[in-house]
């Protein structure tokens, strides 16, 4: 692998790929096959509020080494299972080595399952209210370096959505979480240029419909 230059690394496959991903195999299928590209599956864009919540003082490597613990422990991020979830889930949880063991995280996530079903029920899906907060082309960086990257880690939009969430009760979701969360789900597509997906994900974005 060539050492990061602005930002990209040549792999082994002769690929340029954004640096952060390294050579880590769950790195890279993440950023190869899902960050930055659009979702619009309810469960799928919960489990990344969730697990970008279970990231917070964590690298996101050790989310990705532990996804699948969590998708067994928490009923595959069915929020409506969930929001059923008592006490002593929580005790169980808490005793669940595969996971992050933080109390106050486990009962976060229970909680926002909770209010997840609320917006469902006030939106119509959660992706059609996560979706109206997805920034204008026009407020984009007309070029993603790596310098301008790096100054992206909270934005208008997740200041917005941040406050949002908030009011209607939900926890573990500050702006920068859910810049976080709107970089791996496509609401913005962070690859810098050179990189292998980033024309990958414009396309995809631009043929996705936006739920309503």
């Amino acid at each position: 692998m060539e050492p990061a230059t602005d930002g990209l690394i040549r792999t082994e496959d002769g690929v340029c790929r954004c640096g952060w991903c390294g050579v880590d195999p769950h790195y890279r299928a993440y950023h190869d096959g899902e960050w930055g590209r659009p979702v619009a599956d309810d469960r799928r864009l919960f489990e990344k509020i969730c697990l970008e919540g279970f990231q917070s003082g964590l690298s996101w490597l050790t989310i990705l080494r532990k996804r699948e613990n969590f998708r067994a422990a928490f009923a595959g991020f069915d929020a409506a299972a969930m929001a059923a979830f008592g006490e002593a889930d929580v005790e169980r949880l808490l005793a669940d080595a595969g996971i992050v063991r933080h109390r106050a995280k486990i009962v976060s996530a229970i909680n926002n399952a909770r209010r997840c079903l609320e917006i469902v029920e006030e939106a119509g899906s959660l992706a059609a209210f996560l979706w109206r907060y997805e920034a204008p082309a026009e407020t984009r960086p007309k070029r993603l370096d790596i310098a301008t990257a790096r100054t992206l880690t909270e934005s208008v939009e997740s200041r917005a959505l941040a406050k949002a969430l908030r009011a209607r009760g939900w926890t573990f979701v500050g702006p920068t979480t859910l810049y976080a969360f709107m970089q791996s789900v496509g609401l913005v597509n962070d690859h810098i240029e050179g990189c292998h997906v980033r024309d990958v994900c414009e396309a995809e974005r631009a043929r996705f419909v936006r739920p309503v």
